[in-house]
């Protein structure tokens, strides 16, 4: 998965304006206390990144997981 494909994700399910704000503010244990920004930022695969958002966001539909 690419970084767009992970942010046409994100804006998909949560919104142009709510994916922007989830994406700096909200922190992940599974990926190491980073939020998405962070751990995109240390070179984090997206795919890795986008199976902690769906392991925190149970209710995202079929057709984006």
């Amino acid at each position: 998965m690419r970084i767009t494909e992970l942010r046409r994700r994100l804006n998909e399910h949560f919104g142009e304006n709510w994916a922007p704000s989830y994406s700096k503010d909200f922190v992940f244990a599974e990926l190491g206390g980073q939020t998405i920004d962070q751990a995109l930022a240390m070179g984090m695969e997206p795919s890795e990144i986008w199976r902690a958002v769906l392991r925190q966001n149970p209710d995202i539909r079929a057709e984006l997981r």
